[in-house]
């Protein structure tokens, strides 16, 4: 079963319109199920998720919570349970790497008495800080021509396959420097889209945190990602999973809150909005886009 097609079930509809009442028909629709997600053992999340990447959606948040830092980090990512019991397929286990402690507090420390999450890098924060407090700045460097940015949402449209079967989802996509895809997913939750999209690239080793290699001696991606572009609006907890994987630009397809313009200024986050039909607007850092 491909990748969209794992996220897509059918449902009756009768569509009406002026002309009245046309007969009953199957329909395309999201599929939305929970995924539960563990490490060693211990409930950290439950999030309404569209079902496929499940491993990469669970490396993801945990990525974007600073649990993990890198692939270096993982032992193994696996379903629970059996093929063909109740419930298979939406319980994940996230075990570490031998001789070390992932450090699960770091969700329960920041969310208020409650593991249960909904695709939402916010909801039950204690306070903005706690946020904040897994963010390391952008350095400069990386510097892209603004049509990389103009282009970038075409590029997330190329590969919105479940959307374009329901209209349910939204999209996530990195890109490189040059603006070619290094990851793609889609989901229910924007977040977690975005979380799927990162995992992809934790696992391959194509991101690590800032803190990953405290001596420096990461060694660096060919390809470093460059450019997440989300579907929807440019949320605070968007910014923030950039910021953590170290992606120097985002793009939306429409607004930027404006706790989301603050927090890419402050983690030096080029933040480009109403990315549509070769125009965009930039918040923050807009000296990052230039000819290279």
């Amino acid at each position: 079963m491909s990748r969209e097609e794992k996220g897509i079930t059918r449902r009756m509809v009768v569509r009406f319109s002026e002309e009245g009442a046309a007969a009953p028909e199957e329909d395309s629709v999201a599929v939305e199920e929970p995924l539960e997600i563990r490490v060693s053992g211990d409930t950290v999340a439950i999030t309404m998720r569209t079902p496929g990447q499940d491993r990469e959606l669970a490396v993801g948040f945990l990525f974007s919570e600073g649990i993990l830092r890198s692939v270096d980090d993982l032992g193994g990512v696996t379903y629970c349970g059996r093929p063909g019991e109740e419930g298979w397929g939406n319980v994940i286990e996230v075990t570490p790497a031998p001789g070390l402690v992932l450090e699960v507090e770091r969700v329960s420390a920041a969310r208020r008495g409650t593991l249960t999450t909904a695709a939402c890098g916010v909801c039950g924060r204690r306070t903005v800080e706690d946020l904040m407090a897994v963010c390391t700045p952008v350095p400069p460097g990386l510097v892209l021509a603004p049509e990389v940015v103009a282009h970038a949402t075409e590029r997330l449209r190329d590969v919105q396959r479940n959307f374009a079967s329901t209209g349910g989802v939204h999209a996530a996509a990195v890109l490189d420097a040059s603006g070619e895809l290094l990851a793609w997913a889609e989901d229910l939750g924007r977040h977690n889209a975005v979380d799927k999209a990162v995992g992809t690239l934790v696992l391959s080793g194509g991101v690590r945190a800032s803190r990953a290699s405290p001596s420096g001696t990461s060694p660096r991606p060919e390809r470093p990602p460059g450019v997440l572009v989300v579907s929807g609006r440019a949320s605070f907890e968007i910014v923030q999973k950039a910021a953590v994987a170290q992606i120097p630009v985002v793009a939306s397809v429409s607004a930027a809150s404006s706790l989301a313009i603050d927090l890419a200024e402050r983690s030096g986050v080029t933040l480009a909005t109403f990315v549509r039909g070769g125009r965009f607007n930039v918040y923050t850092h807009p000296t990052r886009l230039r000819r290279p």
